[in-house]
């Protein structure tokens, strides 16, 4: 069945109860004559609540109606908001450096408003000192805690062992604050280049008033 309602001659009910361009409620008239009033106004007649006894109609563009809808459908997936799960791994005897490089990706990511799976990663002896492990995943969350907090707890899973830090902030807090960021920016190199332009349009009247006027020749 189509999922486009039914307009104008497709309707086939005795009455409706109709609403008018501005959203006016016009009451109950006969199909005819709702079908006249679209034509005087140069409108279609859209059924609106198809289930409604009477159905309920509308006179509206169509065209236009649908136009819109479109825009506001595209909008709306354009600015939704996917979870994502980042994944960081790590070895329990990571050296300070390498630690700081990988809480660095860590903090970028719950920023961005993602989830981050942390994966330690055990192998031949380390496998029995577990506790290694526990004490990294807990010293990165605390590390990581004005962003991010532990959504899942940290838990062997054969030679390694997993935490899921979940942000604070949400997905679609952290790209219109990113948004904003990026305009912020924009807005100060454009200031940046109007300064420099007003500066050198500045410059060129006062050197041409430094120029030593030319010595007037010998007779």
């Amino acid at each position: 069945m189509s999922a486009e309602p039914r307009i104008n001659d497709r309707i086939r009910v005795p009455e409706v109860r109709l609403v008018g361009p501005s959203g006016e409620q016009v009451g109950i008239v006969p199909l005819a004559k709702a079908l006249e009033l679209a034509q005087e106004y140069d409108l279609d007649l859209v059924e609106v609540a198809a289930t409604a006894r009477p159905p309920v109609c509308k006179l509206m563009d169509y065209g236009k109606f649908k136009y819109e809808s479109a825009m506001k459908a595209r909008e709306a997936r354009k600015n939704q908001a996917h979870t994502v799960i980042k994944e960081m791994k790590l070895r329990p005897k990571i050296d300070p450096h390498d630690y700081d490089t990988k809480k660095g990706h860590v903090v970028r990511f719950l920023k961005q408003g993602d989830k981050v799976k942390i994966t330690i990663m055990f192998r031949g002896r380390e496998q029995s000192r577990p506790e290694l492990g526990f004490r990294l995943l807990q010293r990165l969350a605390s590390d990581v805690e004005d962003l991010g907090f532990i959504e899942s707890n940290p838990k062997q899973d054969g030679r390694n062992m997993i935490m899921v830090l979940g942000p604070h902030k949400k997905k679609t807090e952290a790209m219109a604050e990113a948004r904003e960021a990026q305009a912020a920016r924009k807005a100060e190199r454009q200031g940046t280049n109007d300064a420099a332009s007003e500066g050198d349009t500045a410059e060129a009247p006062a050197a041409a008033a430094e120029a030593p006027a030319d010595t007037p020749s010998e007779a």
